[in-house]
């Protein structure tokens, strides 16, 4: 009996793990997964280049992360909405396009990238999905308008995983591949095309749900569906 209920428990155990296993899941990958203060190397000039691009760093692009590149990394968290604790953890860097995301089925599964299609559409379908296709079309270019604007980060990646930016990412809704014949791909599609229903607003939320007080001191300019978008 004993025995029995042993063998039972292991096939559990194997089932259990190779579900996890089969699951898809979003990941950053890069040449480095940090840097900090004392590190060196091509990752981290590569870092100081992006940081002087944008006016943040003054020095030597040399690949010493010093105390120069500590503070810069401080001024660029801070003004990003990122922990300030001058270390650049992967959403850091790829809020600055330095590594990618990329998806993995498997252990074994050779790993592929993410494209900007798939991951905008991830996130029309977890904050969206249930809005006509106008407002969808509105979310992704939200995202799409943030990128362009100084006061968020750079990439589109960097955006979305801005924490606490998103649902869909806080949730786990980020990693569900969307069908290639969704709705809400046609609508990430169309929001990189440059259509924009919002005319440049960077924000949304749905008044019935929302709980943040800051989100009350935007400006509405329209509303589509149950979502208003403001500046």
């Amino acid at each position: 009996m004993k025995k029995h209920i042993k063998l039972v428990a292991f096939c559990l155990v194997v089932v259990f793990s190779l579900t996890l296993l089969g699951q898809e899941s979003l990941y950053f990958t890069g040449t480095a997964s940090s840097l900090k203060l004392g590190d060196k190397g091509q990752e981290v000039k590569e870092m100081q280049q992006e940081l002087k691009n944008w006016g943040y760093y003054n020095g030597k692009v040399n690949g010493n992360f010093g105390y120069d590149t500590f503070t810069s990394v401080l001024k660029y968290q801070r003004n990003y909405g990122f922990r300030a604790n001058g270390i650049a953890d992967r959403n850091i860097l790829l809020s600055m396009g330095l590594g990618k995301v990329v998806e993995t089925g498997t252990v074994n599964a050779a790993s592929t990238k993410v494209t900007d299609e798939q991951l905008l559409a991830r996130v029309i379908n977890g904050e969206a999905r249930g809005e006509p296709f106008e407002g969808q079309v509105a979310v992704g270019a939200i995202i799409l308008n943030r990128v362009k604007n100084s006061k968020f980060p750079k990439t589109m990646a960097g955006v979305i995983y801005q924490p606490g930016a998103f649902t869909a990412v806080s949730d786990g809704q980020i990693n569900v591949a969307i069908d290639p014949k969704s709705t809400v791909v046609k609508a990430a599609r169309d929001a990189l095309a440059g259509w924009d229903p919002t005319d440049g607003c960077l924000y949304y939320w749905n008044p019935a749900t929302a709980t943040s007080k800051w989100i009350w001191s935007r400006t509405v300019k329209l509303k589509i569906g149950k979502h208003w978008f403001g500046i």
